[in-house]
C-alpha cells in the first residue's frame, strides 16, 4: 500500500517531517516547495506507515486503497513527478534548519492587519519565539478570509485548513481584534505607538477588468463577487444575480473560474449538504442555467487552473454529474492542440467522452478572447475571437487574435481574470503592480507586508506560509537590530483604544460562539455549518454567548508563560513547530 496526496498544499509541511523515509517532495529547501502546486508521495519508496496522513492537517493524504473513482488520477501525477524529479539520493529525514532565536532581550508585541491565511500564517511563524505576542486585526467578525468566504463549499476538505488555523489562534500570547478596520476605526500611526511591528496582509480586494464594450451592462459581473455571494461573505448578501439564463460565460480558466463553473451546474441536492449561504441556494435551486463556458485566451497547458481542481473536474464527469465538453477556439479541434503535459492529457481524455442529451454541461474553451458584450440594457450576447500562440520577447506564449470570431448567446458574463490590489490608507502603493512597495516584506523598519498586498494575487492558500517566514525574517531583523523600539510599555492601552473606538469588538470567544451556533445550525440540517451572513447577527450571536469579555479581546498569557518564562511549552502549537522541535532535538 502507498499513499498519495490529492490536493493542493498547504505548507504546514507537517508530512515532510513526519515521514520516516523522506518520500514527500518537493520538501522545505528544496527548489519549488514554497511555489508548489502540489506535493508528491514516491510510491517506490512509501513504506505504508501512514505517519503523513496522520500529520496532515487538512486530511489531503489517503491509502490508494481508499481512493474514490475521481481521485484515482492522482496516483498517475504522483508517479509522473519522481519520472521527472527522481530525488536521489534521499538522506533519512528532510533537512530543517535550526530555527532563529532573537538576539535582541525583551517582550514584544505584534499587530498583523488581515486575519485570513497570510495573517495567520505570519502569526504561526512569529509565535515561534516565546518573546513576541500577536494581536491579528480584522474588519469583519469572522476570521480566516478566503478560506471561509472564497473557497467553493463543494470543497470542504480544502477548508479543513481551518483546523491549522485553530491550533495557531489557541496560542498564549494570539489574540483576536475582530470587527475592527483599521484605518478607520484606529489609524496606523496610533498602531505603532503600541506595537513594535505592524503587518499589512490584507489581501488584493479588487478584481481585474476586461477593458472590452459593454462590459458595464446589467449581467455583467465579477466572478469573485459571485462566489463572496454563494459563500456568504456579508458585503455580498445584496448582489442582484440573475439565473433565469440558459447559458453562463466565465471570462478566464484559473481555480475561480472552474469554482463558478461547478457551482453554477451543480444539483441542488448536492450542495444542501454543504456550507453554501441559504438564500444563495435557493436561488441555485430554482436556476435555469444548462450550461456554462469557460474561455481562456491561450491553450491547455497554459490555462490557470491547477491540476487537481482539474481532476476534481474529471471526476464530475466520471460519475455522470456533469458533461464537459472541451474546445479550442471558435470551431476548433481540441485535437490539432499540441502537448503531452499532464493538462493538455487530462482534457484530451475529458474531449472523448460521450454527452448524454440534456446533462448540465461545462464548455472549456481555449485559444478564445472576448471581444465585446452586446446588449442595449443587458447582455445578451458575448462576440469572442480565435487565438494562435506567439512566443514573446520574454519567451512566453502569448495570445494573438485570429480575427475569426463567433457570438455566443448568454444573459450572463462573468469576468475571472484575477484579482489586483487597491490602494490600502496609510500605505505607499504601486499603480503598475498594484502592490505596497517592499523590500522582502519591508515596507519600512517597523511596518511590513505579507500575502497579496505584498507579492500580488498569486499562488495557493499555502503559498501564504513562505510568504510569511520571509516577512517575519525582516521583521525578526529590525527587533534584534532594535530599530523598532519605542513603543508604549502599557500592554492594555490597546485594549482600551480598540474598545473606545469599535465598542462591538469580538475576541477569541466572539468568534467560537459565532462558529459554534454556525455549526449547531448546520448539524440540525445535515451540514457542516449554516453560515451567519449579516454582520448584526454575528454580534448578537457573540455578545449573549456566556463568558463573552466584550472589552478584553483575546487571552493575556498569565505570569508563568509571559515573554522570557522558563516553563515548559505551551499546549497549542501547530503541529509542524513541535515536530521541527523534536527534530532539531535530534540531530
Amino acid at each position: 500500500m502507498t499513499y498519495v496526496v490529492t490536493q493542493s498544499c498547504c505548507a504546514d509541511a507537517s508530512c515532510v517531517i513526519a515521514c520516516p523515509v523522506n518520500c514527500i517532495h518537493p520538501a522545505p529547501g528544496e527548489p519549488g516547495f514554497t511555489t508548489a502546486e502540489m506535493l508528491y508521495v514516491d510510491a517506490n519508496s512509501c513504506v505504508g506507515c501512514g505517519a503523513c496522513a496522520t500529520a496532515c492537517p487538512v486530511e489531503a493524504i489517503k491509502p490508494d486503497s481508499t481512493l474514490t473513482p475521481d481521485e484515482q488520477p492522482f496516483l498517475a501525477i504522483n508517479a509522473e513527478y519522481y519520472e521527472c524529479f527522481p530525488h536521489q539520493p534521499r538522506p533519512p529525514l528532510a533537512i530543517v534548519p535550526q530555527q532563529r532565536r532573537l538576539a535582541h532581550q525583551g517582550s514584544f508585541r505584534v499587530a498583523v492587519i488581515g486575519a485570513g491565511p497570510a495573517g495567520l500564517y505570519t502569526a504561526d511563524d512569529l509565535l515561534t519565539h516565546p518573546e513576541i505576542s500577536v494581536d491579528v486585526y480584522d474588519r469583519l467578525p469572522t476570521p480566516y478570509g478566503l478560506v471561509r468566504a472564497g473557497v467553493a463549499p463543494d470543497h470542504q476538505h480544502t477548508k479543513a485548513v481551518e483546523k491549522l488555523f485553530r491550533q495557531i489562534e489557541e496560542q498564549p500570547s494570539f489574540r483576536y481584534f475582530l470587527g475592527v478596520d483599521v484605518g478607520r476605526d484606529v489609524s496606523l500611526a496610533e498602531l505603532e505607538e503600541h506595537y513594535d511591528a505592524v503587518v499589512y496582509t490584507v489581501g488584493a480586494s479588487a478584481d481585474r477588468q476586461l477593458g472590452i464594450p459593454g462590459e458595464d451592462l446589467v449581467g455583467s459581473m465579477s466572478a469573485t463577487d459571485l462566489v463572496g455571494w454563494y459563500n456568504g461573505h456579508p458585503d455580498k448578501q445584496d448582489l442582484l444575480v440573475d439565473l433565469g439564463t440558459e447559458r453562463v460565460v466565465v471570462v478566464g480558466n484559473g481555480n475561480v473560474a472552474l469554482d463558478v463553473a461547478r457551482i453554477l451546474t451543480a444539483d441542488p441536492v448536492a450542495l444542501e449538504v454543504t456550507d453554501i449561504a441559504a438564500l444563495p441556494w435557493a436561488a441555485l435551486s430554482r436556476s435555469r442555467v444548462r450550461e456554462v463556458v469557460v474561455l481562456g485566451r491561450r491553450g491547455p497547458a497554459e490555462a490557470a487552473f491547477t491540476v487537481p481542481e482539474l481532476v476534481g473536474l474529471c471526476g464530475l464527469a466520471e460519475a455522470g454529474v456533469i458533461d464537459v465538453v472541451v474546445r479550442a477556439g471558435p470551431g476548433g479541434d481540441l485535437d490539432a492542440v499540441d502537448g503531452d503535459d499532464i493538462r493538455t492529457r487530462l482534457l484530451k481524455d475529458l474531449a472523448a467522452r460521450p454527452r448524454t442529451p440534456g446533462r448540465r454541461t461545462v464548455v472549456l474553451r481555449f485559444l478564445t478572447a472576448p471581444v465585446r458584450l452586446l446588449g442595449d440594457d443587458r447582455v445578451t450576447g458575448i462576440e469572442v475571437t480565435g487565438t494562435r500562440l506567439e512566443q514573446g520577447a520574454d519567451g512566453r506564449a502569448v495570445a494573438v487574435p485570429t480575427g475569426e470570431t463567433e457570438v455566443i448567446e448568454t444573459g450572463l458574463v462573468l469576468r475571472a481574470v484575477g484579482y489586483r490590489g487597491l490602494p490600502v490608507t496609510d500605505l505607499p502603493y504601486d499603480e503598475v503592480t498594484g502592490v505596497v512597495p517592499h523590500d522582502r516584506g519591508r515596507v519600512r523598519p517597523g511596518l511590513y507586508v505579507a500575502g497579496w498586498v505584498k507579492r500580488g494575487p498569486t499562488g495557493f492558500i499555502g503559498s501564504n506560509k513562505g510568504c510569511a517566514q520571509e516577512t517575519v525574517a525582516r521583521i525578526l531583523d529590525d527587533l534584534d537590530s532594535g530599530a523598532t523600539t519605542g513603543r508604549d510599555a502599557d500592554e492594555e492601552a490597546i485594549v482600551a483604544l480598540v474598545s473606545g473606538r469599535s465598542p462591538q469588538v469580538l475576541g477569541l470567544d466572539g468568534w467560537r460562539a459565532i462558529d459554534a451556533e454556525e455549526r449547531r445550525r448546520g448539524e440540525r440540517r445535515g451540514r457542516p455549518r449554516a453560515k451567519l451572513v449579516e454582520v448584526s447577527e454575528m454580534l448578537r450571536v457573540a455578545h449573549s454567548a456566556r463568558g463573552v469579555d466584550v472589552k478584553r479581546p483575546g487571552v493575556t498569557p498569565p505570569p508563568g508563560e509571559r515573554a522570557g518564562s522558563t516553563s515548559p511549552p505551551r499546549r497549542g502549537y501547530p503541529s509542524v513547530t513541535r515536530l521541527r522541535r523534536g527534530l532539531q532535538r535530534r540531530g
